[in-house]
């Protein structure tokens, strides 16, 4: 009983400092903090195994706040370890405090970004999955667990069923959700209320060993902690039965209207009077002793694999000669990228794979065959897919996630969310443009680099034969600052670029450090060094009426008009322009300037978030003097089923689209 005294004495700090943050605030979500926090001090003052000083020892024990509004109780919590002082508390969402509105990266006790429904099961899905990676399943029943605290209004999000799927199917018995079942949402009661029978049948249904519990009883809650936990069988589900605002005034307590409302500065006192008569021996314990920090419970010292244990920061080693093999013959880029990723899971055991059933067309398959260890098969459930990913990817490993571009939209918000918490997510979509034929425009990715052009500090790569494919690859492997997107595409494709393979060696290299490969520049070797930012020159002369700008499928076409054009006399330069984010803006500079400000760009892509659009804004930007005709082509009508060529032809971005642009472009000279 000294314990759960001890356990409630907390809690009632918890709240009151809730209470006060929000009102310091004058925004926040108290009432969301109050429902939760018996939930919360029973797992981090009870429960959970970590050590809080050594924050990033792999054998911790992790918590994920997926109802990221309730954030204040989170920050609270580790002020009771000392590492949140009371006048940081204080600071609550103002602009220089770390302590956000949500938990972000900004905060380093927050596993991960959230505040965007849904998704913090699914990150722990990854951090399960990377417990067990890390330590092996031998360990199944000592592995440090993953505590995922969820809202029951985010209950409805298909993203936590897909979550809910997938980790009976793994059998990830050391991942834990505790649903707060507080009735009440934004605007009013929530899909089951307090039925918990309803969340009950779905939980367990899914293959969850599924418990209820009065989420105020703290007694109850720490019974039920002890007994799931002891021998876990299968992933546990906690539903807490709780109060909106519990321990506040009766006018607000479960009462509907004060979601996201922060109380007054001028009323606070008198809500704290009524917190401590409803809480007075709490209350008077806490005016009689100073709160120390609770005691811990150490985490468990499990033997890892015979590898290093994988870290934020770990880099890859680079492409050696054996990746030269899908080199000599043309194959397609998605293949490439397949070839390519296996070759670095070879060199680096902390290379994962994840895919969303569509291996064999992605080419993840190649992967598979050689580490079926270390890939994840995801299903379609691509919103989970990305959680996981982060999850993964928090924990140190190096997932690369692919499947159809135009299937990567759906998963949007992770990837968005993803970038506020700056994961460094790499990203493979294949199937890019209308270059795939006869499928149709629901498999065409079109809209899939104005997606992630948007995505803070992200790279977007588009390489357009396998060599460049590899190099990509190796690139997007020690790109840590935010999220790398591979573009890949469905046809075999000729070499544009052949590397000297006796140039190569084993390596390893750091972050942003280039890729020394070579291309055949007609019948000239002249080396390139791929890297991010970057462009490579195919075809260039001194009589250069016009730049052609273009990356992937879309180049072989300006080869084509390149050599239709030099027959009529007429020279143009060529540009890959295989890093589409960041662009290599000084470099189009320097060669439109070269071709009298004529620019003509071609991308199978829509035109707006595109390849044109961006390239001309950044050179207005630059200078609003150095274009002086342009013409963007791109996807501009809604595609249909065809062969590639008719589509080209079609949406205008073929040989002869671009020979009819250039000729517009330099009429003057021509």
């Amino acid at each position: 009983m000294e314990h759960i005294f001890e356990l409630q004495t907390r809690t009632y700090q918890l709240r009151a400092d809730c209470l006060r943050a929000t009102s310091a605030a004058g925004s926040g979500h108290p009432t969301s903090c109050l429902s939760a926090a018996d939930i919360v001090a029973a797992l981090f003052f009870h429960s959970m195994r970590f050590d809080p000083s050594d924050y990033e020892n792999p054998n911790n024990d992790r918590f994920i706040l997926s109802k990221g509004h309730a954030a204040p109780l989170l920050y609270a919590a580790w002020k009771q370890f000392g590492k949140v002082t009371d006048q940081e508390l204080m600071h609550l969402r103002s602009f220089n405090s770390s302590l956000e509105g949500h938990p972000t990266a900004r905060f380093h006790y927050a596993e991960a970004a959230t505040g965007s429904l849904g998704q913090g099961l699914s990150i722990g899905v990854g951090m399960a999955l990377a417990a067990r990676l890390t330590f092996g399943s031998a360990h199944q029943t000592q592995l440090p667990r993953t505590f995922v605290l969820l809202g029951d209004s985010e209950m409805t999000e298909g993203s936590n069923w897909e979550a809910f799927e997938l980790a009976a199917h793994y059998h990830l018995t050391n991942l834990i959700a505790l649903v707060d079942v507080n009735r009440l949402g934004q605007r009013g009661e929530t899909l089951e209320g307090h039925d918990l029978s309803r969340l009950h049948q779905k939980c367990a249904a899914f293959g969850w060993h599924t418990v209820e519990v009065d989420g105020h009883d703290l007694n109850a809650l720490v019974k039920v902690l002890d007994a799931v936990l002891a021998k876990p069988k299968s992933p546990i589900a906690i539903l807490a039965k709780t109060i909106k605002g519990y321990g506040l005034d009766a006018d607000i307590e479960n009462k509907n209207g004060f979601h996201g409302k922060a109380l007054s500065p001028e009323k606070l006192p008198f809500f704290m009077t009524k917190l401590a008569e409803r809480f007075p021996q709490e209350a008077q314990e806490i005016a009689k002793n100073q709160l120390l920090a609770p005691p811990v419970n150490p985490p468990l010292r499990l033997a890892h694999h015979n590898y290093l244990i994988p870290t934020a920061h770990t880099e890859c080693f680079g492409l050696c000669q054996n990746v030269s093999k899908c080199k000599l013959h043309p194959i397609s880029t998605r293949k490439a990228y397949g070839e390519a990723l296996t070759t670095l899971g070879a060199q680096n055991p902390h290379i994962l794979s994840l895919d969303a059933e569509v291996k064999n067309s992605t080419y993840a398959e190649l992967f598979e065959t050689a580490f079926p260890e270390r890939f994840f098969e995801c299903f379609i459930a691509e919103q989970n897919m990305i959680g996981m990913a982060i999850g993964l990817t928090k924990r140190g490993w190096i997932p690369f996630t692919s499947t159809f571009g135009a299937f990567m939209t759906r998963a949007f918000d992770q990837i968005r969310m993803a970038g506020v918490g700056r994961v460094p997510l790499r990203l493979v979509g294949s199937h890019a443009g209308v270059s795939i034929g006869q499928d149709g425009p629901s498999q065409m990715a079109l809209e899939d680099m104005a997606m992630i052009r948007t995505v803070p500090e992200s790279i977007i790569l588009y390489p357009c034969d396998a060599v460049s494919t590899a190099a990509c690859v190796e690139l997007m492997a020690n790109y840590t600052h935010g999220i790398s997107y591979l573009r890949t595409t469905r046809e075999e494709t000729p070499l544009v670029y052949q590397e000297l393979s006796h140039e190569v060696r084993p390596l390893m290299v750091s972050v942003l450090t280039p890729v020394k490969m070579y291309r055949t520049r007609e019948a000239e070797e002249v080396p390139h060094t791929f890297s991010i930012g970057n462009c490579c020159t195919l075809r260039a002369s001194d009589k250069d009426c016009c730049c052609v700008v273009a990356a992937g499928i879309t180049v072989f076409e300006a080869l084509k008009a390149y050599e239709y054009l030099k027959k009529q006399n007429i020279f143009i330069r060529i540009i890959d322009c295989y890093s589409v984010k960041p662009l290599p803006l000084a470099q189009l500079e320097e060669a439109v300037k070269t071709c009298h400000g004529r620019l003509v760009t071609v991308e199978d892509h829509y035109y707006a978030g595109g390849l044109g659009e961006s390239i001309i804004a950044g050179l207005a930007q630059r200078d609003t003097t150095i274009l002086t005709k342009t013409e963007s082509l791109s996807v501009t009508q809604l595609p249909r089923s065809g062969s590639r060529e008719e589509l080209f032809a079609f949406e205008g971005i073929d040989a002869a689209a671009i020979i009819a642009a250039v000729t517009r472009c330099c009429k003057k000279l021509i």
